[in-house]
């Protein structure tokens, strides 16, 4: 127990390094401040506390707050606060998936990562102090009983040079669930360290100024990446590209900004034809950067579509083979196959890879007049599908569509009619029961709408002997590359997510606010100025400041003569 502390002992023990270290502080009426009782002066390893066991003066309490004051009552090591979240600033995770692996890692970050090191691995003949950014072989011990937990590899990385900025700790060890649950159970008892929450140690990475926001959504998209689109979209976000391009459009904007700001500071030093050259080459560049912004607006959310897939929607009348083409997509049974017609019921998904771009495959229910209650609600939610999709599929059995075998007219359906589009895709299926049909036998749409101003795409196939799948499924790639890839720039795409283009719509409406102005408002334009660099610069965290704006004007404009 701890008891009768000398107000002498106390100051000297604030100044030993091991006690600052752990930010113990006074305040002016000289009462102790000790935001963690564990982790300072009573902490049960510290030489103080065995310093202070032996004193018979007066000994000190603590109230709820954290402050120490002097009171003749004894403490008891029991009586330790258990550490909150906020205090217990080492967060520790497994990196890497759950499972039966070679290798498994796991991450701890945080100012106390070294005692981690220190107290948790162990090895014969080896310092106290780990070679930053360089792995070594140690055991893995309980830091209570030193019971040997596993063989590892550890390599600590010295804060800034880690990923989160902190002093960061990687322990390599075997991923077996034993070995995982007992290294996890160990970090868990030293008290300083608690679970990370998922992103914490990404989110310690931004605030320690190592990514951006855009940095860490391309991150993010790197790891769900399931296709060589979307990894080449997410390698360039992560690597610091799409940051670029949003400082660059930023920083046009501030220039605009200092030009409006020059005039409003020093105008009166500028004759009249000055002003109005600063005020049109204002509204010049801010023009600029309304067109550069729409064209990226302007492009069909091809960034976003190919970030979370583009959604497909296979539809068409009962029986035309759609689950049959899902199936043959998803390369198994997926779907209910039967040659009932209105088998299918409702809205079938997956996911595919076709031609590197990731697709949203949806299978829907047979477009027909049905009383079946259940079959038209299974309709309804297909032509909900269809309309909300990015591209849709219309699956035709080509002896339906055919008036005669002889004839190259395709009806399509009434049923189906309403639900085409200008950008739908046809498959004719079954070709394999027109004997008579020729290769690469060209075919003439009539009936469908007044949707279509030219001759869609289509292509004829038999999903049941598989003649003509192969050409199909190339075709399919080809249309997708022509219509998502073509044009599209994948080293630097500017807008991956819904939020980019919220941000930029809102960056044009204030650009076009500031042109509308009259010079003798210049002041309040100025303000338009700065919501839409703002605008900009919430896309990647970054704000405007006022040092900013007068760095810019002075390093800009000869002032001061």
């Amino acid at each position: 127990m701890l008891r009768q502390w000398r107000p002498s002992i106390i100051q000297k023990a604030i100044k030993d390094p091991r006690i600052q270290r752990r930010q113990v502080q006074f305040r002016e009426n000289n009462s102790l401040l000790i935001p963690n009782l564990a982790s300072a002066v009573l902490h049960r390893s510290s030489p103080w506390n065995c310093r202070l066991h032996h004193s018979n003066r007066s000994s000190l309490q603590f109230d709820a707050t954290g402050h120490a004051s002097r009171t003749h009552t004894t403490l008891s090591a029991k009586s330790e606060p258990t550490l909150s979240d906020a205090q217990r600033r080492t967060i520790y995770a497994l990196s890497t998936p759950p499972g039966k692996a070679g290798i498994a890692v796991i991450r701890v970050s945080g100012p106390a990562a070294l005692d981690v090191w220190r107290r948790m691995t162990r090895k014969k003949k080896s310092g106290d102090t780990p070679t930053p950014w360089m792995l070594q072989r140690r055991h893995v011990v309980d830091p209570e009983t030193e019971e040997k937990l596993d063989d590892s590899l550890t390599v600590f990385f010295k804060g800034p040079k880690s990923f989160t900025t902190e002093d960061t700790l990687e322990l390599h060890i075997h991923s077996g669930r034993a070995v995982l649950s007992a290294v996890l159970r160990a970090l868990a008892k030293l008290p300083y360290c608690r679970p990370a929450v998922p992103g914490e140690f990404t989110r310690r990475a931004f605030e320690g100024g190592r990514l951006d926001l855009t940095q860490v959504e391309g991150l993010r998209d790197l790891i769900d990446a399931e296709t060589e689109a979307q990894r080449r979209i997410a390698v360039s976000g992560a690597e610091g590209t799409t940051r670029a391009r949003y400082v660059a459009l930023r920083s046009q904007i501030l220039e605009c900004l200092v030009f409006v700001e020059g005039f409003i500071d020093f105008g009166e030093d500028v004759d009249d034809l000055g002003q109005e050259a600063m005020i049109r080459e204002a509204h010049d560049r801010a023009l600029n950067i309304i067109n550069c912004i729409r064209s990226h607006l302007d492009d069909n959310r091809r960034g976003e579509i190919l970030r979370s897939g583009i959604k497909l929607a296979i539809f068409g009348p009962p029986n035309a083979g759609k689950s049959t083409l899902f199936n043959f997509l998803a390369r198994r049974d997926a779907a209910i196959t039967s040659p009932i017609p209105g088998t299918t019921r409702d809205v079938l998904t997956l996911t595919l890879d076709i031609g590197g771009f990731p697709v949203v495959l949806s299978d829907t229910a047979g477009l027909r007049e049905t009383l079946d209650t259940i079959e038209q609600v299974g309709v309804g939610r297909a032509g909900n599908a269809v309309k909300e999709a990015d591209l849709s599929l219309c699956v035709l059995s080509l002896p339906d569509v055919l008036s005669s075998p002889d004839n190259t007219l395709v009806r399509v359906p009434d049923e189906v009619k309403s639900h085409l589009k200008p950008d739908t895709i046809f498959l004719l299926n079954k070709s394999d029961t027109i004997t008579s049909l020729p290769p690469n036998q060209s075919f003439t749409f009539m009936e469908y709408g007044d949707n279509y101003s030219r001759r869609p795409q289509f292509w004829t196939a038999s999903l049941r002997t598989s003649e003509g799948t192969q050409s199909f499924l190339d075709g399919l790639a080809q249309f997708l590359q022509s219509r998502y890839g073509d044009g599209f720039d994948y080293t630097s795409p500017l807008i991956t997510h819904a939020r980019h283009r919220d941000f930029l719509e809102q960056a044009v409406m204030h650009l076009e606010e500031f042109i509308a102005f009259s010079p003798s408002e210049v002041d309040i334009a100025a303000e338009s100025l700065r919501y839409a660099a703002r605008a900009i610069g919430s896309v990647s965290g970054l704000d405007v400041g006022v040092e900013e704006v007068l760095g810019g004007i002075f390093s800009s404009f000869c002032v001061g003569k």
